[in-house]
């Protein structure tokens, strides 16, 4: 009994076993075999959580990378504008309700509660700029992943779907008919 037990010890205990192995899906088709990457999608989303646009560069969409970068660079400087306007309005609102003149020529002609209506416009201009950038930057993660996810499925030129129009030409009357044909 002893000696079946040091079989099995040195069986189970001299067996390698690696736990970090990439895991890899190969599809095998009769034409073509195909690798597929699980954690493709998992690292086109993190690129992107990294760098915008990073995450496109690595799904080989360049022409994605100044759609990025044009939506979130557009809504940081309307962020910025609104923010410097903002700032304009309330320090001239501020001077006022303090007692000093004017410091701004421009805003001269404005009363109390316009300058606060406007300073309120631009804050709220300046919330909704901060709301587009953070979703722009979560739209580029997402666009990402699903990029990423959709490379790998099987858009060969076998697979098809086409709708049809069927005429009947063997009557006299028109007969219109439609089908939906699909191969594999």
């Amino acid at each position: 009994m002893q000696n079946h037990l040091i079989l099995l010890f040195l069986f189970f205990g001299l067996t390698s076993v690696f736990a970090q192995e990439k895991p890899k899906i190969i599809v095998k088709d009769s034409l073509i075999s195909k690798e597929i990457d699980p954690l493709r999608p998992a690292k086109a989303s993190f690129f992107s959580a990294i760098v915008p646009g990073l995450g496109q560069v690595y799904n080989k969409k360049y022409w994605k990378v100044p759609l990025v970068y044009g939506a979130i660079g557009t809504s940081t400087y309307l962020y910025i504008d609104n923010q410097k306007n903002y700032h304009l309005y309330r320090d001239e609102y501020k001077s006022r309700l303090a007692g000093n003149a004017n410091e701004n020529s421009s805003l001269a002609g404005l009363d109390e509660d316009r300058l606060i209506r406007i300073q309120k416009g631009f804050q709220r201009n300046r919330d909704l700029s901060a709301l587009f950038m953070v979703g722009f930057y979560v739209l580029n993660i997402i666009d990402a992943n699903i990029d990423a996810a959709l490379s790998q499925f099987n858009v060969d030129e076998k697979l098809a779907f086409k709708p049809t129009v069927i005429k009947n030409d063997i009557t006299l009357s028109n007969n219109f008919g439609f089908a939906l044909n699909y191969s594999f």
